[in-house]
């Protein structure tokens, strides 16, 4: 069930809405985590199937090993007490045992449903040059959602054993923390300890209502006026034959990409925010303007902001982070974002953007970043926008080969054959104001102006324009929606595309 579709506009949600806010009272704790829990089984069934099960399963191993990892925790010897740094715990304890193994089995069943299809291809194909007989095995599909809620329930049994978190005794509340259907399938990546005290108790106030509202509905303006608009022609042009692949083609489709992607993460981003704020829940941004970074260290503090935290907190502090020698961490650093490009997919594609990340960062440490800051702020955010832009090639393309030749086209080197695929068939008005649009909004020039007229409506609270703002902002935002539906209704079936990560 999508966001953007009418079954969860006008139906699931609306439901959902009057059946939690039917007693009428402020609070919401047991009876609201009761029904967001069902509300959540049935939104996940809905799209996953029999692979519901699946995720219930993992809801109560992890539950339980919590509980195990908490009761144990404590029971190692004096002798070797866990270090407080967490890269290294003392062998002799229990809890030690049993966190790894509740890691180890979460990693083995999205190893298996994420992995396995692409570790026998890779068997086979190596095969062939032996001439081997290829293995004939079943292919096994992909659980919507299985890489986020992998990794929730992860961050829960490490945050228990660290002492981060306090095992969860209800297991509703543990249950609805992996379960809780707006982040569910695509983020963001919230740490238990982040709502641990909302599951308990909390209260939704009319601002907080309103303000889940308006965020909800920015965030299907982004999914349906921008991001579906520029995905037209960005699939066009990544579908074209290589031949037929000249430099303006090629770098329109991928700006129309670039556009894409942000737009319809960071869409999913805000509406997941703003169905979290109708309910209570408060969870962390995701996104911060990202392209508007002027290196890639900078750009990963602002994109995927609960992935790169994730990675850094589970993965790149334990194996030593910034502490360890020079190598060593430089090391470190292409581990983490091979590991990354790996994670968002079972393709050389993922693991060479990854990788492409990785590099970079090591290079901007190694001195590039200092360069860099010696040029002018427009020269600074060029460098940034080229290497991002590059990396999303093997992000989008289908092969790696496709990517190569991709590139090959961006850079001139590709001999084009005439084609009738022209940039005017591609650049039709309504692309060229998505990616007008879209340029604008990946600033915080919108921000800035509400910042802007906040503090003069605090100044000028029995001014006229005051409401006249207000009745302006509600409009707009109410044309938002319509027209969103609009697209909605005339247009077709089209996932986010972090759905399939």
């Amino acid at each position: 069930m999508l966001f953007t579709e009418p079954i969860f506009l006008f139906l699931f949600l609306p439901v959902l809405l009057a059946l939690y806010f039917a007693t009428g009272s402020r609070p919401h704790a047991s009876y609201g985590n009761w029904l967001l829990l069902i509300g959540s089984v049935v939104f996940y069934a809905s799209g996953a199937g029999a692979f519901t099960w699946l995720i219930l399963a993992s809801i109560v191993f992890n539950y339980r090993m919590a509980i195990a990892i908490a009761r144990r925790r404590f029971r190692a010897t004096a002798d070797h007490p866990p270090r407080a740094d967490h890269s290294t715990a003392n062998v002799h304890d229990p809890a030690r045992w049993l966190l790894a193994g509740a890691v180890s089995a979460n990693l083995l069943v999205l190893g298996v449903f994420k992995y396995a299809n692409f570790f026998i291809d890779n068997v086979n194909l190596v095969g062939a040059l032996f001439h081997a007989r290829p293995l004939d095995v079943p292919r096994v599909l992909l659980p919507i959602g299985i890489s986020f809620f992998t990794f929730h329930a992860i961050s829960y049994v490490v945050d228990v054993y660290r002492g981060d978190a306090i095992a969860q005794k209800s297991p509703v509340h543990a249950a609805l923390y992996l379960l809780l259907f707006p982040q569910l399938i695509a983020g963001p990546i919230i740490r238990y300890r982040e709502i641990a005290d909302q599951l308990a108790k909390r209260s939704v106030a009319l601002s907080d209502f309103a303000y889940g509202v308006r965020r909800f509905v920015i965030g299907l303006a982004k999914k349906m006026l921008i991001a579906n608009v520029v995905a037209r022609p960005a699939d066009q042009i990544f579908g074209l034959p290589a031949g037929q692949l000249g430099p303006a083609q090629a770098w329109v489709g991928i700006a129309c990409y670039t556009i894409q992607i942000y737009f319809d993460f960071s869409g999913y981003s805000d509406m997941a925010i703003g169905l979290g704020r109708m309910f209570g829940f408060q969870f962390p941004e995701n996104f911060r303007w990202p392209y508007i970074s002027h290196t890639v260290q900078e750009f990963w503090r602002r994109w995927h902001i609960s992935l790169s935290a994730w990675f850094r907190d589970y993965l790149y502090v334990p194996l030593g982070g910034s502490r360890v020698p020079l190598r060593r961490t430089y090391v470190n650093l292409v581990t983490v974002f091979f590991l990354c490009g790996l994670w968002h997919g079972a393709s050389w594609n993922f693991v060479v953007w990854g990788l492409f990340h990785g590099a970079f960062l090591v290079l901007e440490r190694i001195g590039l970043a200092h360069q860099i800051r010696r040029l002018r702020p427009g020269l600074q955010h060029l460098y940034l926008l080229t290497v991002v832009m590059v990396g999303w090639v093997f992000f989008r393309a289908d092969t790696l080969r496709g990517a190569v030749a991709f590139l090959g086209a961006m850079a001139g080197m590709a001999a084009s054959e005439p084609t009738p695929y022209t940039l005017h068939w591609f650049l039709t008005p309504e692309v060229v104001l998505a990616l007008g649009l879209g340029a604008i909004g990946s600033t915080p020039l919108i921000p800035a102006v509400a910042r802007w007229r906040d503090r003069w409506e605090t100044v000028n609270r029995s001014s006229e324009t005051v409401a006249q703002l207000g009745v302006i902002g509600a409009t707009a935002l109410a044309l938002l929606l319509v027209t969103s539906i609009v697209q909605i209704a005339a247009g077709t079936y089209n996932p986010f595309i972090y759905f399939r990560f």
